[in-house]
């Protein structure tokens, strides 16, 4: 069993997500590791593209934040040599960077994932890779020992559904509600039946799109998902920090403790009510 899929056997997992890079290097590597202190069981890295096209406004500035500080696939990987992290990283990204990257021949799919592996990056996520077109980019992964997480949309379904879900390890990516990413003040409904569709497969099942608190975090995890991927809440933090120019240890702080709120509202979606963690004690 893969780190990535350990992950998710002691309970819930919280899956947080911020760009790399965002909006400094130096202030990005303090960032990620305020999010292990705060519960992280798994890290996506979004590795910055010029057109992000599955996400929301949010994430979109954070990319560009991230690309006019520099950012590359090459200060990507430095990236995370130097991370002090001891949970499992995800690489989440878009095709484009992981078919160019390399030299002549070497030039794609294992290229890019020999280099992350050297690293220390785990598994990707790649939302414009259609399942159809993912040969490469899985067999690179099988032969570095890395996942490869799949998007499924409350579209999913049929042959479809099936053709993923006979590629994806790891995790699956659950996406709780249609559009690009983003944080809500409510959750979707279709949650519970994109969740439904896939119950059969003995893969984690981690909700995303739209969690922006340890109350939808707990619901997420009620309606039988086995983590949480946060994204655009932890993210809209860092741009706060950037706008009003506050040090970053004071935006490290602000990520942890939002970090712990999921975490603990994760945990207390999967206890039974009388067992349940205050979020006060936690």
């Amino acid at each position: 069993m893969s780190r990535i899929s350990e992950a998710f056997t002691d309970g819930p997992a919280f899956v947080p997500y911020l760009a790399a890079g965002d909006p400094s290097y130096e202030a990005s590597l303090s960032y990620v590791e305020a999010l292990e202190r705060g519960g992280a069981d798994v890290i996506e890295l979004g590795l910055p593209f010029s057109e992000p096209i599955a996400e929301g406004p949010t994430i979109q500035s954070a990319i560009v934040r991230a690309l006019e500080g520099g950012m590359t696939p090459t200060r990507f990987f430095e990236f995370v040599e130097d991370l002090d992290v001891d949970v499992p990283l995800v690489c989440m990204t878009y095709y484009n960077l992981i078919y160019q990257f390399g030299e002549g021949e070497k030039r794609g799919p294992g290229a890019f994932v020999r280099r992350a592996a050297e690293v220390g990056i785990e598994g990707f996520v790649v939302p414009d890779l259609p399942a159809e077109e993912a040969a490469p980019l899985r067999e690179a992964c099988d032969a570095h020992d890395c996942e490869l997480v799949f998007i499924v949309a409350p579209t999913t379904k049929g042959e479809r559904l099936e053709r993923i879900m006979s590629q994806v390890s790891g995790y699956v990516y659950v996406q709780a509600r249609l559009g690009t990413t983003g944080a809500r003040t409510d959750l979707s409904d279709q949650t519970e039946e994109s969740l439904a569709r896939i119950a059969d497969w003995d893969v984690p099942k981690a909700v995303g799109f739209g969690i922006s608190s340890g109350d939808h975090a707990q619901r997420v995890i009620e309606a039988g998902a086995d983590g949480v991927i946060v994204g655009s809440a932890l993210v809209d933090i860092v741009a706060k920090g950037a706008e009003r120019g506050d040090p970053p240890v004071t935006v490290a702080s602000r990520l942890e403790s939002k970090a712990r709120e999921l975490k603990t509202g994760a945990r207390r979606g999967a206890a039974p009510p009388n067992e349940r963690p205050h979020p006060e004690r936690t």
